[in-house]
């Protein structure tokens, strides 16, 4: 393939990207979020024709107390070799000064056959969400404060999730929503304090993602693969992910990524074996909080290991090696 198309279809991965014209973030955020599908997109289980079990931590703005914390645990599967169905399971633990949330949900995923290497594939999420938040132990301005009497101990929300996702050997394109139910985590009511009225009120709004990526064979030894995400909701700055990574030797991945007016990231990764990927990113602020000295940009560690290999769904060999 000529540079000319490369370059050709970066810029259609920018403008499909900038399409969206609303709000995005709420959702916990990622810098491997190609390694890391399943999670946002249930459509996505089972796609790569593995058994797998992949692991992620996330420490963001390192040095800030109370910064966010996030790690996520992910195990999909085809059903069997010849089966059109696939599941999985997804664990997210979010963790912010004074919250902690955790969502689970079963993931369920089938596919269809549109072309000779082409799947498209739809999936849902069914689970829920533990609402934690120590709001007794927050310092507060008055020594009793009606708004901080009591702490959050898990509040069940059921939640529901849904995707579609198209994959051949070397493109992917998905869209999905991970949590369809616009939920209250707070009653909406006001709670008097010698300050005013507080008003006890959290709503977890709907994330809408648009992912997608391509691998290129530049030469033997070298792959390319731009891929971007957005990130869509309600209420907050809109999201969007742009990385590139470089595949060396079919081992090593080295690439660089930047989050539209939030952080540059580097990406660094490692094919151990035939079963264990490991790989490592680091952001440093784009935005105002590059100027805190106490501000050490964010670390992101991601694991996958896969438990048993199965037939290539999409063709008998493998055209370009699967790294999403």
């Amino acid at each position: 393939m000529c540079m000319k198309e490369v370059l050709k279809k970066i810029m259609l991965f920018i403008i499909l990207s900038l399409c969206f014209s609303v709000t995005g973030q709420q959702d916990a955020q990622y810098t491997q979020y190609m390694y890391n599908t399943a999670i946002i997109n249930p459509a996505y289980t089972g796609s790569r024709g593995k058994t797998s079990i992949s692991g992620l931590s996330r420490r963001q703005w390192v040095g800030f107390e109370g910064g966010p914390a996030t790690h996520t645990l992910a195990f999909e599967t085809p059903l069997d070799r010849f089966s059109n169905f696939n599941y999985g399971l997804s664990i997210i633990s979010d963790h912010i000064k004074p919250t902690t949330e955790t969502n689970f949900s079963l993931d369920f995923a089938y596919r269809l056959r549109v072309t000779d290497t082409g799947f498209l594939r739809f999936g849902t999420k069914i689970g829920g969400n533990l609402l934690n938040a120590n709001l007794t132990n927050l310092s507060r301005e008055e020594t009793i404060d009606n708004a901080l009497l009591n702490d959050i101990d898990n509040k069940f929300i059921p939640n529901f999730g849904l995707g579609v996702y198209y994959h051949n050997d070397q493109f992917y394109a998905g869209i999905s929503a991970p949590n369809m139910l616009t939920t209250n985590f707070f009653n909406e009511e006001s709670v008097s304090s010698s300050a005013g009225n507080t008003v006890l009120l959290s709503k977890q709004r709907v994330n809408y993602y648009f992912i997608a990526g391509h691998t290129f064979d530049l030469s033997y030894n070298v792959k390319f693969k731009p891929a971007v995400l957005t990130k869509v909701v309600s209420g907050a700055p809109l999201q969007v992910d742009i990385s590139v990574n470089f595949l060396i030797f079919q081992k090593f991945t080295v690439g660089t990524a930047y989050r539209l007016s939030a952080a540059f990231s580097g990406l660094f990764g490692y094919q151990l074996s035939k079963s264990l990927m490991v790989g490592l990113s680091y952001d440093v602020d784009a935005s105002e909080l590059i100027s805190t000295s106490t501000n050490y940009g964010s670390f992101e560690f991601v694991m996958r290991y896969d438990l048993k290999n199965k037939l290539n769904l999409t063709s008998k060999r493998m055209l370009t090696p699967r790294f999403f």
